[in-house]
């Protein structure tokens, strides 16, 4: 059984103790909060034990998940490296490029830090990429994201794309503002009629390699019955758009396929009526929802197991520096409209896999 401590109070620290409750088989937890009010909640929304010191923890850690504000992600995560825990990160790995390499530094010297970016291993889209690597669509191409943001496009854009370790890039973009009615949110649906003002962010990335990407997304898009959210990446002999897969079979006849996903037996401990209900049930849209997202983080979790034992990483540090950078050169895009932002060289970019 896995045990982990889990530093934070927040939306994003419940997953982690809702995940140890829901499988009791496989993994303990143990909330760090601030306060004993912060503590309480976490208790009553998890079933999780929440104390108040370390000197408090009912049993010892295997490895401490950092759960925090994005702009503090990086500073917690090295007091833990400094305590000796290797260190599940919530994304961003880091929130500039100082903090960056100062995490890579870490990485090189041994520190042991996964970053929990789960939306490659939401089953729907496991399901697509895996038909992309298996040459389904041929070679892609290009790639339209309005789905995910940030660092959370950045993953499944270089997986989508196969887009090589750091191959370089550039980004022109810009930001727009809307007036969009409010319809949904994390607690409940939003039924008054309130409007806000939200930012619109659209970005073209184009690759060495001649590959190219349209980053498009706003905030709201997450929690909407009136904003939809759609991926397509175009390939030489198909393409995957959303929950479908069109390609050419062998005899060069066209093929149209919706995406199933069934899990990878090794995760299959973890799979739930919940998530069956909704593996058999795609709508034809993409959206997010907490089913999958408890999924992924789960294996992701799960996953922690052979790589404490000297097993690869859940999610390779590199990867995890990669789309925090993307999502700093995303910022400056959109800051500069049109201007011509490019990579530089990261030390993470040419270096053998950790």
């Amino acid at each position: 059984m896995l045990s982990y401590a889990i530093i934070g109070s927040g939306y994003r620290a419940e997953y982690f103790g809702r995940i140890a409750a829901a499988y009791p088989d496989l993994f303990r937890a143990v909330y760090l909060c601030r306060s004993g009010e912060k503590a309480a909640l976490m208790q009553a929304h998890t079933g999780m034990p929440a104390v108040l010191s370390p000197d408090d923890f009912p049993f010892h850690p295997d490895f401490a998940v950092i759960a925090v504000d994005r702009s503090h992600v990086a500073d917690v995560a090295e007091e833990w490296i400094s305590r000796g825990f290797p260190v599940v990160t919530e994304t961003p790995v880091g929130d500039t490029t100082d903090k960056l390499i100062r995490m890579w530094n870490h990485a090189k010297n041994g520190a042991r830090i996964v970053c929990c970016e789960q939306y490659h291993r939401y089953p729907i889209l496991a399901a697509g990429i895996r038909e992309i690597q298996a040459g389904r669509i041929g070679i892609p191409s290009s790639l339209y994201i309005s789905f995910l943001h940030d660092y959370h496009a950045a993953s499944i854009l270089r997986r989508a794309l196969s887009i090589r370790p750091g191959e370089p890039y550039t980004m022109h973009g810009i930001r727009q503002h809307h007036t969009v009615t409010e319809t949904d949110s994390r607690y409940g649906a939003i039924l008054d009629g309130r409007t806000m003002q939200a930012d619109r962010d659209m970005v073209y990335i184009s690759y060495a390699s001649g590959k190219e990407a349209i980053y498009d997304f706003c905030p709201v898009q997450y929690r909407s019955f009136i904003r939809s959210r759609h991926m397509t990446v175009r390939g030489t002999r198909g393409e995957w758009s959303d929950t479908q897969l069109l390609y050419l079979d062998a005899q060069n006849l066209p093929v149209r396929q919706v995406l199933t996903a069934e899990l990878p037996e090794k995760y299959r401990c973890l799979d739930s009526q919940a998530l069956r209900d909704k593996r058999r049930n795609w709508s034809a849209e993409l959206a997010p929802d907490t089913v999958q997202d408890e999924f992924a983080i789960a294996s992701i979790l799960l996953d922690m197991n052979s790589y404490l034992s000297g097993g690869p990483s859940p999610y390779p540090i590199e990867d995890a520096l990669e789309d925090a950078y993307f999502w700093i050169l995303l910022q400056e895009a959109v800051a500069s409209p049109f201007a011509a932002i490019q990579t530089t060289h990261m030390p993470w970019h040419d270096a053998e896999r950790i």
